[in-house]
């Protein structure tokens, strides 16, 4: 069975049509991946995986480099209209390049070959795996920190239960897309209720008159009066929200799965970020109603803190929202990342067993249990905090270089179909907003970002001896074949297949100039 290069996106089961001659004869069963994420599932996904622990836990990063309370406030609010300018155009990609995969699918289709690799190798190699490892080690921390509430928990512990999540999670995205969702709904609400309890007790502060930090007299004095806001740590408290922000793109990565995407895509994109950006903002206004700013900075779980203070002994929903929110977090990332290895093997830049699903599940096995092995590794390696600052520097490089592949798109295919335009005002405002806050991380961090930029590189050598070198010794077409085999019988997967019925009108996804398809093969 051959892989074909654009995967439709549902389930069908056996039907019966009728043959030339007359009579009715049964099609096989075609296995491909389902079209089970809804309006609410897309929203839940974006929202979800941009509320994590960071909200729980260290809004303190923008409040120590803005300097005061009312910048503090202005940076997330205007981090928030940043990342919706930024989902403004992965709409319109999005929507124009409806493949899933995200950015790499979208530079890949617009830059080629290598340049999607380089994406994909970095993301694959460490961003996810690194960024679940993290997650997963602070589910376990709050798990047990009322099992060790006077000392951190052991080493061993945490690792062991960070692990049993990641397995937990993959099997349930491994039986079922659609059981992956709902728990991905579930604890998105749970997260999202936990934030309101916050913002109800933040509400009734104000109203009994705790509102002194939040006048405009008080919010904009600077908490070390010697010390005056410069553009470097204003720069760097954008850059602590927008790393808050990330994950407003995951949608994009699913897009073969998403229910209608020309509809539910963009709106999606336009709930989920005024939301979140709403309730960030709140959830801000609530701990600074509450606490003193040298509160808020000497904390290293800010939410925990704000609980301990104003809930009582109710103060351990604080811990169990942090590890509700980071449980349901993990289970969106899995989900996410699988896809993305999922298009890298079907674009022929991993091996093909990761473009195989479940023939009767229709999930994508080989590429989830990757992405948990991956994640597993990075536990045991144990610096996962030194990796994550290499990470958010390769993930924020990513998103420029995407969001310059639209313009470039817009020059290169003037007259391709594309069901939303965004204002060239929108890219070009979030790139000279990239570009300022990519320059002050090079200049602050040049040794991070220089690391970041060698991880990319090192995908270089890789892609040249096993993409793009076609004249490969048989032997090792041989062992990559016998490899493939094994792994087909272990997880019981196939290639999707293809339904003709169920692709889009040429005359909708179709350069106009040139008559040619916008999804020509790539070189």
């Amino acid at each position: 069975m051959d892989m074909d290069g654009q995967n439709s996106s549902i389930c069908a089961r056996t039907r019966s049509c009728a043959a030339r001659s007359g009579k009715k004869e049964k099609i096989p069963d075609r296995v491909t991946l389902k079209k089970e994420i809804g309006l609410l599932s897309a929203c839940t996904i974006i929202i979800g995986n941009i509320i994590g622990s960071g909200i729980f836990i260290s809004p303190k990063g923008v409040l120590e480099h803005s300097g005061s309370v009312g910048l503090a406030l202005v940076v997330w609010v205007l981090g928030g209209c940043i990342s919706g300018l930024g989902s403004l155009c992965y709409a319109e990609l999005g929507v124009t390049i409806p493949k899933s995969g995200g950015d790499y699918s979208y530079v890949t289709e617009i830059f080629g070959g290598l340049m999607g690799f380089l994406l994909l190798w970095s993301a694959v190699l460490i961003m996810y795996p690194t960024t679940l490892a993290v997650i997963a080690l602070t589910f376990s921390s709050y798990v047990l920190q009322p099992v060790f509430p006077d000392c951190v928990p052991p080493y061993m512990a945490t690792r062991l239960l960070s692990a049993t999540c990641l397995m937990f999670l993959t099997w349930v995205n491994c039986s079922s897309v659609r059981l992956a969702t709902r728990i991905q709904d579930i604890f998105t609400v749970g997260k999202l209720m936990a934030l309101g309890l916050i913002i109800v007790i933040g509400l009734v502060q104000i109203f009994n008159g705790n509102y002194e930090a939040l006048t405009p007299q008080v919010a904009f004095s600077m908490i070390t009066p010697s010390v005056g806001p410069s553009v470097g740590q204003i720069a760097l408290a954008f850059l602590q929200a927008s790393f808050a922000f990330s994950g407003w793109n995951f949608l994009n990565y699913v897009t073969e799965e998403v229910v209608e995407p020309r509809r539910n895509l963009p709106r999606a994109i336009y709930i989920s970020i005024p939301l979140v950006t709403f309730v960030y903002t709140l959830t801000n206004i609530a701990y600074f109603s509450s606490m003193s700013p040298e509160e808020l900075l000497s904390s290293n779980a800010v939410a925990v803190t704000f609980g301990e203070k104003l809930l009582g002994v109710f103060s351990v929903i604080m811990p169990i929202s942090v590890a509700l929110s980071t449980f349901g977090g993990i289970n969106g990332y899995l989900f996410t990342s699988s896809r993305l290895c999922f298009s890298g093997a079907r674009e022929g830049h991993l091996p093909s067993l990761l473009a195989m699903i479940h023939c009767k599940k229709c999930t994508p096995i080989p590429a989830l249990l990757v992405c948990c092995s991956a994640t597993i590794v990075i536990l045991c390696i144990g610096e996962t905090h030194n990796l994550i600052n290499y990470v958010s520097f390769i993930n924020y490089l990513s998103y420029g270089v995407t969001i310059a592949g639209l313009l470039y798109y817009r020059w290169k295919k003037p007259n391709l179909y594309r069901p939303i335009r965004v204002n060239l005002l929108v890219p070009v405002s979030y790139l000279m907003f990239w570009a300022l806050l990519l320059g002050f991380s090079l200049y602050s961090e040049p040794v991070v970002c220089g690391v970041g930029l060698v991880i990319m590189l090192t995908g270089v050598p890789v892609y040249f001896l096993g993409v793009h070198w076609k004249e490969k010794p048989k032997c090792i077409y041989s062992m990559i074949e016998k490899a493939t085999l094994v792994g087909q019988r272990l997880c019981f997967v196939v290639f999707p297949q293809f339904d003709p019925n169920e692709i889009a009108s040429p005359s909708e996804w179709t350069d106009q100039s040139s008559g040619r398809s916008s999804f020509s093969a790539i070189s």
